[in-house]
C-alpha cells in the first residue's frame, strides 16, 4: 500500500507544472526524510522512486548563496527486484499488485497526454477559426456593394493570404451565381413599361402558344380521323369476309343441286343442314333474332355424328352475355342446358348415330324446365336463372358454342352432323304437343322463330339438303 502511495504522489508531481521558487522550498533533506517517512526500513525505497539524493539534488534548480532545490519529483521505472528486496508491507505485495500498480500509472499518463494533446489542438482550432472569421470580415468589408462581389484572390498573390478557406471561395462563389441569374432572369424578362401595353415578348410568347394550341388541334383531329379509317376498314374486311362466304356456300349449294341433277317442287322447311367435319368455321346462322322472353320452348331434329361428346346443336349469345342460351355436350360431360350461364344436366342419349326429336322448355317464374327425346319427357327441374327474362337482339348460331356475340367458336365444342326443323315458341309446349311433334301428327309451327330456307344461312362449308323429318327420321 505504502508503495502504491508513493507512485501516486510520484505521478502527481510529475504532471504539475513548475512554478517558482517559493520561500520555503523543500531542500533534498526535506526530500529524502519525507520518502523515508513513507518508506519506513527501505534501504531502496527512495532510490527506486526517485533515483538518488544526489542526484534529484543536482537536477533541482539551485538559488543563489543556497543549497540545490527541485520542484517536481523525478519518477524512474520500478525494477524487477523491488518487491523481493524491500522489506516491511511492501515486500509483501505479490507480481499481481505490482503489475496493477504499473498499469495504473501507465494510464494515468497516458491521460494526462491525451489530455494535453487535446487542449493544444482545441487551441490551435480556436486560432484557425478566429483568423477566417477576420478574412471573411475584411473581404465583405472591403468590396463595395455596388460592385458586386469580387473575384477570390489567387493563392500566393501579394497583399492576401497563400490560400483562402474553400467555405469563403464556395459562399462568394454562389452568391456570384445567384446574382448571375437574377440579373439573366431581368434581361430575358423587362419589366412592362405600362400594364395595359404588351411588350414584344409578351406578344412573341402569346403567338407562340396560339400556334401550338393550333397544332394540338390539327394533331388531334388528325389521330381521330385516323381511327375512324381504321374502324371502317375493320367493318369493311368483316363484311368483305361474310359476302365471300356466303358466296362460297351458293356455290356450293349450286354445285350440289348440279349433282343430283334439278330438284322437283320442296316445301320451306324440307331441308336440312348438313356439318360434315368438326372444325371451328362450319357452322349456320339464323337471320331473325330472339324478343324478350320469359318462357320459351326450342324443339329441333338433329342426328349426331361425333365419335365423342354431341357438341353444340344451338347456341344463342347476346352483348352482355355470350351464354345466354347453349345446348351443349363437350367431351365427357352429360348435355346441359345453361341459360344466363347457369347450368341444368339433361338426361338425353343422342349419341347413336341415328334422327332424335329434342325439346327443351323454360319458365323464368322458378326457372322450371323439362327436357323431351322422341316426344318424351326425360327430365325436369327448378332453380334454372330464375326469374331471368332471355335478353333480346342477339345471335342464334347452330353447330358451333359462341365465346363473343356472333364469333371465337372452338372446334371441339362444333357438333358434327345433321340438323333439321329449329323452331322456337315463347312459352312452354304441353307434353301432348311436345309428343304430336315427334310423331309427325302436327305441323305446329314456333311462333318466334320458324324453320325456313329463306331465314337460314349457311357458312364455311356447311350445306343445306333437302329433308323430310318424319320420312327420314322413320327410316334412321
Amino acid at each position: 500500500m505504502l508503495a502504491f502511495l508513493g507512485a501516486i504522489i510520484c505521478i502527481i508531481a510529475s504532471v504539475h507544472p513548475a512554478g517558482t521558487a517559493a520561500p520555503a522550498a523543500p531542500t533534498a533533506a526535506d526530500n529524502d526524510s519525507a520518502a523515508a517517512a513513507l518508506l519506513p526500513a527501505a534501504d531502496k525505497g527512495l532510490g527506486a522512486l526517485h533515483g538518488p539524493a544526489e542526484a534529484l539534488a543536482s537536477a533541482g534548480p539551485r538559488l543563489t548563496g543556497s543549497t540545490p532545490l527541485f520542484s517536481r519529483f523525478v519518477c524512474t521505472p520500478l525494477s524487477a527486484e523491488c518487491p523481493a528486496a524491500a522489506p516491511g508491507p511492501a515486500a509483501a505485495a505479490g507480481p499481481e499488485e505490482l503489475l496493477a500498480l504499473r498499469s495504473a500509472a501507465a494510464q494515468l499518463r497516458r491521460t494526462a497526454l491525451e489530455q494535453k494533446e487535446r487542449i493544444r489542438m482545441d487551441q490551435e482550432t480556436i486560432r484557425e477559426l478566429t483568423g477566417k472569421l477576420s478574412r471573411c470580415e475584411g473581404g465583405l468589408h472591403s468590396s463595395p456593394p455596388a460592385a458586386g462581389l469580387r473575384a477570390a484572390p489567387r493563392p500566393g498573390t501579394m497583399g492576401h493570404p497563400p490560400a483562402e478557406p474553400p467555405a469563403v471561395r464556395e459562399l462568394e462563389e454562389a452568391v456570384r451565381a445567384l446574382q448571375e441569374r437574377i440579373d439573366r432572369i431581368e434581361q430575358e424578362l423587362p419589366s412592362r413599361p405600362n400594364g395595359s401595353a404588351p411588350t414584344a415578348p409578351a406578344l412573341a410568347r402569346d403567338a407562340l402558344h396560339s400556334k401550338m394550341e393550333q397544332l394540338e388541334e390539327q394533331l388531334l383531329a388528325k389521330i381521330l380521323a385516323l381511327q375512324k379509317e381504321r374502324h371502317a376498314a375493320n367493318t369493311d374486311r368483316s363484311q368483305q369476309q361474310h359476302d365471300i362466304e356466303k358466296e362460297l356456300s351458293a356455290l356450293q349449294n349450286r354445285v350440289a343441286e348440279l349433282e343430283h341433277g334439278a330438284p322437283g317442287y320442296n316445301p320451306p322447311d324440307a331441308f336440312k343442314v348438313t356439318i360434315p367435319v368438326q372444325n371451328n368455321y362450319m357452322y349456320a346462322r339464323m337471320k331473325k333474332s330472339l324478343p324478350e322472353l320469359y318462357a320459351f320452348t326450342i324443339c329441333l331434329w338433329l342426328k349426331s355424328k361425333a365419335l365423342s361428346g354431341l357438341g353444340t346443336p344451338f347456341s344463342y349469345s347476346v352483348p352482355t352475355q355470350a351464354n345466354e342460351i347453349v345446348l351443349l355436350e363437350w367431351g365427357s360431360n352429360p348435355l346441359e342446358l345453361l341459360i344466363n350461364d347457369k347450368v341444368a344436366q339433361l338426361p338425353l342419349s343422342l349419341k347413336d348415330k341415328a334422327w332424335h326429336h329434342v325439346c327443351v322448355a323454360w319458365t323464368t317464374r322458378d326457372g322450371k324446365w323439362s327436357a323431351y327425346q322422341d316426344g318424351e319427357q326425360r327430365g325436369s327441374g327448378e332453380n334454372l336463372a330464375s326469374w331471368h327474362a332471355i335478353k333480346p337482339q342477339g345471335v342464334i348460331i347452330l353447330g358451333q358454342e359462341q365465346d363473343t356475340l356472333g364469333g371465337r367458336f372452338d372446334a371441339t365444342q362444333a357438333f358434327v352432323g345433321e340438323l333439321a326443323h329449329f323452331a322456337v315458341w315463347d312459352h312452354m309446349l304441353a307434353p301432348a304437343e311436345i309428343l304430336a311433334l315427334a310423331n309427325c301428327t302436327s305441323r305446329l309451327q314456333g311462333n318466334v322463330i320458324q324453320w325456313d330456307d329463306q331465314a337460314v344461312e349457311v357458312f364455311g362449308g356447311a350445306s343445306k339438303a333437302a329433308f323430310t323429318a318424319c320420312d327420314e327420321g322413320r327410316k334412321a
